[in-house]
Parts: C-alpha cells; sequence; structure tokens
C-alpha cells in the first residue's frame, strides 16, 4: 500500500563509509543495432589461491562495468566484550588511509572512477564495494591488495574519524524503528554476540583507541578469512591474473577461535516507543531459523505466504482493519527474526490491532497454508534469481550474501532449497516457530511534537576558518588510469516509436537474463489537476489500483500475477517485472488494472477513511511539518504546491469524483512507456499496441508544469522532532534557470567540486574529515521545464548546525568568487563521465533513465550531450554560474529535530 511508510529497513541499517550513486542512460540508433544478439554469458570462475582467499568472478555484460565486493568474514559477533561497534569503527577507518595509500589519495581515486563506493558492517561479516567502469578495474583491485595488506588505525586519524561515526549513531538512533530494532536485538538475543547491532555506541566509540582499532584489524583482516567477488563486463582469466598478483603474496593469518553462539529461550515482552511518523505500528516479532539450520528454506517460504497480498495479514489492511500491513525476514547466520507489522492511525486502538494480527498467526498455526500460496512463493524465488541477473552491483550483493553470509555456494543454492519445500514444511514450522507466547510485541505510537518556528532571514554563521582543499598527488598506478577524460560510449541504443493513440514507446532490448521490465509513467500534477476541495482524491485513487480490475477482484488479480511469477503496480507511474516467457500476459495484466480498475464502492469507503485518517496523522507529523516548511518559504503564498489534502476534504470525496479524476488525468497522449528486457521491438510494439492501443484520450490537453517562481528571500524554520537526537538540515533555494539552460551542466559540475566525491571534495573534507561535524552531505540541484532549486542536506548534533551553515555558505561563495583549481576541475570531469556507463550498469537504472528523460522533454541521449558539456567547461564558466544563479544571503534553512543551539 502507497501510505505504508513502514518500510522494513530494521535489517541491515548498520553503513559505513560513505555513499555516492548517481544513475544516467541514453538513445536509439537502428532496430538492428538494438535487437542485435549478445554473445553468450561466459561461466563463474571460482578460485582459492595459496594464502587462503577466495575468488568468484561472475561475468554480466549489461554494461562495460565491473563491480569488486570484498568480504571480511567479521563483523560485530567479533567485537570485544564492551565494545559493540568495534567492527562498524574499522570499517570507517579503512577509508583513513593504508600504509602506501592515504585518505585523501583514496577519495580522490575513487572520486575519478566515478564516486561508487561504499561498505557496511552486518554481525557476520565486513564489506567493501566499488562498482566502476571495467577500464578501471585494476586500479579498484589494486586499491583493495593495499587495504589487505596493512591499515593506519592512527590515533589522530581516529580522533578525526569518531566525530563522524558519532554522527551517524544520532542519525540512526534519530529513527525510532531502529531503536526499537535494538531493544530487539536485546530481547531475542540476550547474551549473544547478537544481542547488539553493528552500529555501536557513543560510549564505546569514546573508549575506544586507535591501537585498540589495529589489533582488531591484525586479527581479523586476513585473504584467509576473506572473499572476493568480482561481477562485470570482465575477462575472468585475465581478471583472475590480475588478482594474483595483486593479492597472492599477501601472507595468511593464524585465526582466533570465534564467540559461540548460545541462544536462550526468548522472554515474551511488550516495547513501546514513540514515533515521529504520521502513522502508529504494531509488531509481533518471532525468532526463527538461521541461515544454517535446514528449515531456513521453509521459513522464507512461510514469510513470503504470510507477506502476499492474498493472504489475511495483507487482508487486514484491505478489509479496512488497518492502515497496512506485511511480513519481513530478517535472517542471520544462526538464527532469524521474522515480523508481523501493521500500521494504526494516530489516535488509532493500537491494542485492537494487535489482537487482529496475533488471530491471523494464531490461525496460521492452527490451520496451515493454502499449498498455492507455497507454490507462488516458490515460483517468486526462481523468479528472484533471474531479475538478480538484472544489475551488476545487485549481482555481486547476491553472491556475497549467498557466500558471505550464508555460507552457500552460490545464489541458485537457496533456489535449490526453496524448490523442495512443501507446504507440509511451511505448516510445520509456523507451528515450531510462531509461538506467540515467546513473541515480542513492539507498538509505535505516534507523538505530536511541536509546531515549526519560523525566522525571516538566514541568520549568521558561526565564523570559522576555512582551509584550501587538499591538491592530492595521485600514486603512479593510478595516475595513467585516471588522467584520462573521455566521453564513453553509451550501450543505450533504444528503438522508440509513437502509437496512434499518442503513447510513447521506448524498446531497449537485453539479454543478461531471462526477464523483462515495463516501466510507464504519464505526465500528471495533482497540484493542479485536482479540483478545488477534492485535495487527496489523487491519494484515494492510487491505493484503489491494487483492489483488481474491471473483471478480476482483488485476490484474482494478484493470484494471475502470482500464476506467472511477476510483480505490477498501476498508477500514473506503472511498471511490470516478468519473466520472458510471460511478457505478453504480464503485459495484459498490468494494461487491465491501469486502463480498467475495479474502483468497487465497497474498497473506496475503505481507502477514503484509511487516506482521511493518514492525511490527519501526516498533518501533524515532523517530516511533513518540515517538507511543508521548506516549500512555504521557497514558493509564493498561493503556490499550487502549497495545496494539501486535509481529513475534511478527503472525506468529503464520492466515488464518483476519483472515477472523475481517473478519466481526465490517464491519458495515453501523456504516457511513456519503457520496455527492456529480453525482447525484441517489434514483440513490445505488438504486446503494447494490443493491451494499450485501444487506450484513448479524451478532452483538452491538461497543464501539467507548474508555473515558474520568483527568487525566494532568505528564512530559518526549526521543527520540533521529540524522536530525534540529531537535527536534519537542508538549505535551499530556488533558481531562475531551466532544465533546458546551459548554466545547469555548469551547477552541476561545481557541484562535484563542493560534494558527490567523499573526501576528495570541498564539503566532505571540511564537514566530515577535518572536523567530523556531520557524517554525510549532499548537494543537488533539480530543474525540470519551468522550475529549479538548490539544495544541501546534512544531519548534525543541535550545536554544530551554525558551524556547518557557516561552511557551506563559506564554500559557496567561494564559487562565485574564485575559479575552481584546475585538478578539482579535472576530477570533477572524470567523475561525471565515468558516471555514464555506471548508469548503465542495471536494467532498471537504464529505464528510469529512459523515463525521466522523456518526461523531462530532453533527448535520450542526453547523458551524452551532458558529457560534452562537461567536457568543455572552463573554471571560469562554472564560476560564473555560481555567481549568476546562486544566492547565499537568501538560502532557506530548515531543521528537523532539537532545537539548534
Amino acid at each position: 500500500m502507497s501510505t505504508f511508510w513502514v518500510v522494513i529497513r530494521l535489517a541491515k541499517r548498520q553503513r559505513g563509509a560513505c555513499l555516492n550513486c548517481k544513475l544516467t542512460a541514453i538513445l536509439l540508433l537502428a532496430v538492428a543495432l538494438a535487437c542485435a544478439p549478445k554473445e553468450p554469458q561466459p561461466q563463474v570462475l571460482r578460485a582459492t589461491l595459496d594464502n587462503g582467499l577466495r575468488v568468484v568472478i561472475v561475468p554480466n555484460r549489461i554494461a562495460p562495468v565491473a563491480t569488486t565486493m570484498v568480504n571480511y568474514l567479521v563483523g560485530s559477533n567479533e567485537a570485544p566484550p564492551g565494545f559493540p561497534g568495534t567492527a562498524h569503527a574499522q570499517e570507517h577507518m579503512m577509508f583513513r588511509g593504508n600504509p602506501g595509500l592515504s585518505a585523501n589519495q583514496l577519495a580522490a581515486i575513487t572520486a575519478a572512477m566515478g564516486g561508487r563506493f561504499d561498505a557496511d558492517t552486518q554481525q557476520a561479516v565486513t564489506q567493501y564495494f566499488f562498482t566502476v567502469p571495467s577500464a578501471d578495474l585494476q586500479v579498484a583491485l589494486h586499491i583493495e591488495a593495499i587495504r589487505m595488506r596493512g591499515v593506519l588505525d592512527r590515533e589522530k586519524l581516529w580522533t578525526q574519524e569518531r566525530g563522524a561515526i558519532e554522527q551517524e549513531v544520532g542519525r540512526d538512533l534519530s529513527d525510532p524503528e531502529f531503536v526499537f530494532y535494538t531493544k530487539l536485538l536485546a530481547d531475542m538475543f540476550k547474551g549473544t554476540p547478537y544481542a547488539h547491532s553493528p552500529l555501536g555506541t557513543d560510549a564505546s566509540f569514546d573508549r575506544t583507541t586507535g591501537a585498540r582499532l589495529k589489533k582488531f584489524y591484525d586479527t581479523w583482516y586476513a585473504p584467509n578469512n576473506a572473499i572476493l567477488v568480482v561481477v562485470g563486463d570482465v575477462d575472468p582469466q585475465k581478471t583472475l591474473g590480475e588478482i594474483k598478483k595483486r593479492f597472492g603474496s599477501i601472507p595468511k593469518k593464524q585465526l582466533p577461535p570465534r564467540a559461540p553462539i548460545k541462544l536462550s529461550p526468548v522472554t515474551p515482552e511488550t516495547i513501546s516507543l514513540n514515533t515521529d511518523q504520521p502513522m502508529g505500528m504494531v509488531m509481533v516479532a518471532f525468532r526463527l531459523p538461521g541461515y544454517d539450520s535446514p528449515d531456513y528454506a521453509a521459513s522464507k517460504v512461510l514469510a513470503d505466504v504470510l507477506g502476499s497480498q492474498r493472504y489475511n495479514l495483507y487482508g487486514l489492511a484491505a478489509g479496512g482493519k488497518a492502515l497496512a500491513a506485511d511480513f519481513a525476514l530478517d535472517t542471520l547466520p544462526q538464527a532469524g527474526l521474522g515480523y508481523a507489522v501493521a500500521a494504526f492511525p494516530q489516535g488509532g486502538n493500537a491494542q485492537a490491532l494487535l489482537t487482529e494480527v496475533k488471530a491471523v498467526l494464531a490461525e496460521t498455526v492452527k490451520n496451515g497454508v493454502l499449498a498455492d500460496l507455497v507454490a507462488a512463493a516458490k515460483k517468486q524465488a526462481k523468479a528472484e534469481g533471474e531479475f538478480q541477473k538484472n544489475s551488476v552491483s545487485g549481482l555481486a550483493m547476491a553472491w556475497s550474501q549467498a557466500l558471505a553470509v550464508e555460507g552457500r555456494q552460490s545464489p541458485e543454492d537457496d533456489v535449490k532449497a526453496i524448490d523442495q519445500v512443501t507446504p507440509a514444511d511451511v505448516d510445520r514450522v509456523a507451528r515450531q516457530y510462531l509461538d506467540l507466547d515467546k513473541a515480542v510485541v513492539g507498538i509505535l505510537t505516534p507523538e505530536v511534537s511541536g509546531k515549526p518556528v519560523v525566522h525571516k532571514g538566514f541568520g549568521g554563521p558561526e565564523s570559522f576558518q576555512m582551509q584550501p582543499t587538499k591538491q592530492v598527488t595521485l600514486p603512479e598506478w593510478a595516475t595513467s588510469a585516471l588522467q584520462r577524460l573521455a566521453i564513453p560510449p553509451s550501450t543505450v541504443h533504444p528503438a522508440v516509436s509513437t502509437l496512434p493513440n499518442g503513447i510513447k514507446l521506448i524498446v531497449q532490448p537485453e539479454s543478461v537474463s531471462d526477464t523483462v521490465g515495463v516501466y510507464g509513467h504519464i505526465k500528471n500534477q495533482p497540484d493542479l489537476q485536482v479540483p478545488p476541495g477534492q485535495e487527496g482524491v489523487d491519494r484515494v485513487l492510487d491505493q484503489l489500483f491494487s483492489y483488481g480490475t474491471a473483471t478480476l477482484d482483488r485476490l484474482a488479480f494478484q493470484k494471475a500475477l502470482d500464476d506467472i511469477a511477476a510483480q505490477a503496480a498501476a498508477g500514473n507511474s506503472f511498471e511490470l517485472k516478468v519473466l520472458s516467457e510471460h511478457f505478453e500476459r504480464g503485459v495484459q495484466l498490468l494494461a487491465e488494472n491501469e486502463l480498467h480498475p475495479a474502483l468497487p464502492e465497497e474498497a473506496f469507503k475503505i481507502v477514503r477513511t484509511q487516506v482521511a485518517a493518514a492525511v490527519a496523522g501526516r498533518l501533524q507529523s515532523p517530516d511533513y511539518l518540515a517538507s511543508r516548511a521548506l516549500k512555504a518559504a521557497l514558493y509564493p503564498e498561493n503556490d499550487p504546491t502549497l495545496r494539501q489534502p486535509t481529513p475534511a476534504s478527503v472525506s468529503a470525496l464520492t466515488l464518483a469524483d476519483v472515477r472523475d479524476y481517473f478519466g481526465k488525468v490517464f491519458r495515453p497522449d501523456l504516457t511513456t512507456i519503457v520496455v527492456i528486457g529480453k525482447v525484441t521491438p517489434e514483440q513490445a510494439q505488438k504486446a503494447i499496441a494490443m493491451y494499450f492501443g485501444h487506450w484513448q484520450a479524451t478532452g483538452p490537453t491538461p497543464d501539467t508544469l507548474l508555473p515558474p517562481v520568483p527568487p525566494n528571500g532568505p528564512s530559518t524554520v526549526a521543527v520540533p522532532d521529540a524522536s530525534r537526537v540529531q537535527d536534519k538540515v537542508t538549505l535551499a533555494q530556488t533558481l531562475g534557470l531551466t532544465r533546458g539552460n546551459p548554466d545547469y551542466y555548469a551547477l552541476v559540475l561545481g557541484n562535484h567540486v563542493l560534494g558527490g566525491g567523499f573526501y576528495a571534495t570541498r564539503l566532505y573534507q571540511q564537514l566530515r574529515e577535518e572536523t567530523g561535524l556531520v557524517y554525510y552531505v549532499g548537494v543537488t540541484v533539480e530543474a525540470n521545464q519551468t522550475r529549479a532549486a538548490y539544495a544541501i542536506d546534512y544531519g548534525c548534533n543541535p550545536g554544530n548546525v551554525a558551524k556547518a551553515q557557516g561552511i557551506v555558505v563559506r564554500n559557496l561563495a567561494a564559487m562565485q568568487t574564485q575559479p575552481v583549481a584546475a585538478d578539482e576541475l579535472h576530477q570533477a570531469k572524470a567523475m561525471l563521465l565515468r558516471e555514464i556507463p555506471l548508469s548503465e550498469s542495471s536494467l532498471t537504472s537504464i529505464a528510469q533513465g529512459l523515463l525521466s528523460r522523456s518526461i523531462l522533454d530532453l533527448p535520450l541521449d542526453e547523458p551524452t550531450l551532458a558529457a560534452q558539456h562537461y567536457m568543455a567547461m572552463t573554471a571560469d564558466q562554472v564560476k560564473a554560474a555560481f555567481a549568476k544563479w546562486v544566492r547565499p544571503p537568501d538560502l532557506v534553512q530548515v531543521t528537523q529535530g532539537p532545537t539548534p543551539q
């Protein structure tokens, strides 16, 4: 359900060094080129080096891109007593320098390779990954070999990094769902290493020293305690040779014994917390089998059945007893957690909903599950095995998960195990593990934190000495590879056509998997198209799509999707993921749902009540108040974006209002459909024309573009949020340009000098590396055909808001008055140019890029055109663009959390 804010993000919330993933893609040449068959995928290559390093190389030809993942088989389980975040802290310190590679060199190299890198710490593994152009694979491998040989872990470096990691702790502890997760771990796994999250605590980090971290690294970071996974457009034998050259001489180590996981019986408990979210949540959690259990596969099927839209748990939402409901699984090597979750409105009866959830679970234990739902879960597992191949980095993640976390030989092992599961297995596991007498219950109750406090003017940033950005000398082995600047050739050459009814069809054949994806969007703007007094009608319509079609009710429609292991969603943005053998049937079902939704009267009454209740909570939630405060500060008083649904406007809606809105807004002449995967343009056009071709537009074409806005003035807004310990800060302003203005590219290039490259860029150096004021900082310029906005986002302690603001403002002023240095400009260009192939390394990102450019009325080969702009751009052009469009004194500051000090 679209209103369900509870994305089960509790598992693996721990993130390490920073992330900067950006996406882009490209255009048509000829159908013949688009349809050209690709070479068969080479086989997976496996090897174990003499020092114990396990290597798996998985070819994937989506794009000339490769992902490396080094999986060290050490995590929070191995943290010393009293220091739960040790593994996480060491993960951070791997970006603070190694013998022969300084932190600034590492940052400069990774930025020049496209800036797509990250790390994460889990209970049993710490992972480091790069996604780079295939031509830069040797550089990525060289980096990881250096980092496996040694780490600096100097006390001074740890003192600097401690500030950043404590900001990360503050961010996660500002999330009530994460706080609940930490309490749940403590209850479920008391007395074991699983009892604490890998994140760590401020108290433990304050006691941690560089020497302690170095000891941890020296103990556990070894080739015989690691698995290296390489996925992408690579030559397996040549890559293995490079790995042997770089990693082969690293000595193995004698590994100490690991702490055993001795599980005690679960003591039932109720955890009650307040939340800043617009809805409340009840959760019933159980300890389930771990990856090492023969019952794991059956528990996975059970979780999928419980989470099915055809099951009674989801039926609580469909029947109006909950705002949303789902079931999720979080599995660890020797135990797992299963969560039944349901959402209730602010002021709703949590206990009554909890009783309903428990009744569904008790019925499951008593009566078992339907064999048909077990079969559907098994089909979906097989399909997911194919869908995994549609992303280079996603496939690397899947292999790393299988090998390093689950202890399998390949991702296929789980699929095979699930295929052997019977309904009797699932029933047995349900009876054994879904014991309500041993469940931990969570209740998160929405709280009102207070009204925003508005001050005119941007305020006076603290005085803070800004050091010039360090010029970095790259090591010789990286220089030659990264000094080149060239426009990379795109591998995306779609076939484009327009159907007689106005649908724009874009087809990109790909053969990396036996799947097809369909992504569609109807140009619309509810702020302009919703009739006065009917605010919220678009939300009601959006939720009604899940109730089936004119010929198939909710359950029958979902069964039809399950029968072909397809996933589909309708609305003004719609999509389908389906196996290629079922492509035509999938398109038929998607079109029926998109063009002929059931919109039943009883469902309408339920959804109207749900949306009205959700809106009531939303209007008081800090997230919404912060978002609205930002809009109110940026846009004129009567701007369409300031329209908002209310409980009264939603409750007054009729089904006729919904049908009328659907008829006027959903039009083929404003629709773009992208089809990508194992399909030819002819097959795609035939299917889309067959099932979408009869769709006709009626009435005048609506205006879907918001009017231009004048420049905003400065203001400062503080939105109280009692759940947060850290302030979420946004600095933003409107810009006078549009997406078609050439200066847009100058601002984007300048933003890659300011941010996006971790320690290689100005704001990361000054806000994180040198001062530890923030964990993450994002710099964006967003523009469409009529409007543009510039924004900088970060999180920091309340006492540091003004300090961070001062650094940001001075950097913006410097961009307006001083040309960026030649090395900074070169690095920013290299990052943007390499982002082109990286953006084409998954079928979803390719499709979304094509769809986005169509919506913005841009050429489909716009990334290549953008690259030409970047190649020719000078430092003076960047300075001129920032001086013309960016107005630091007019920034709006919105904080969410404790009052800034």
